[in-house]
């Protein structure tokens, strides 16, 4: 598993790292029942701060992609199977967005408005 954080970026490091783990996920690299490495050990690899981590994962459980238990960490949800689904789907919306000329802030808004928050 490939996690990355880019310090020099405007996007706050806990949604940078959610967004790296959620891809992970998504991509099928950690599998329900895969657990992601501890707090400690993510944040200590990644040289940012503990509760950054905690933020993320955090994050990602409000989500139902992870599962937070005490003493074992943070486990992959069965409910990430079915999220996985989707990325077929959202390969092909990619390839045709860009077949149409579509520009990807344009494809974005256009999600937004079906999916608002």
């Amino acid at each position: 598993m490939l996690i990355r954080v880019d310090p020099g970026s405007t996007e706050p490091l806990f949604a940078q790292l959610a967004d790296s783990l959620r891809a992970e996920v998504l991509r099928g690299t950690a599998k329900p029942g895969d657990r992601l490495p501890t707090a400690r050990e993510l944040a200590a690899s990644l040289e940012i701060n503990l509760h950054t981590v905690l933020r993320a994962y955090q994050e990602l459980r409000d989500e139902g992609l992870i599962e937070l238990r005490r003493g074992r960490g943070a486990v992959v949800r069965d409910a990430a199977r079915d999220t996985g689904a989707l990325r077929g789907d959202i390969a092909h919306l990619v390839a045709e967005a860009r077949r149409l000329g579509v520009a990807p802030n344009t494809l974005i808004a256009l999600i937004r408005q079906e999916y608002p928050s």
